[in-house]
């Protein structure tokens, strides 16, 4: 990912948000940023490799609808 051209695809979408709201939040977590570190550099290498492949499968259709999964288990739930 280029950061300069994110940065500037997310200019040129703002100069067009007529919303009061999302100038709001992002006022909101300009001024709230703080400097933790962020999750993902916090969790083990067998934690990011579980969620990668997690997303993976999301990517590729291998998931099971909720409430596919929710009617199997009902007499647990």
């Amino acid at each position: 990912m280029n950061i300069k051209a994110e940065k500037l695809r997310l200019i040129e979408w703002l100069l067009n948000v007529e919303d009061q709201s999302v100038i709001e939040k992002l006022k909101w977590l300009k001024e709230n940023k703080t400097d933790v570190d962020d999750w993902w550099d916090e969790i083990s290498d067998a934690e990011r490799t579980s969620i990668d492949r997690g997303l993976e499968d999301l990517k590729n259709g291998r998931v099971t609808p909720h409430e596919k999964v929710k009617k199997k288990y009902e007499k647990w739930l």
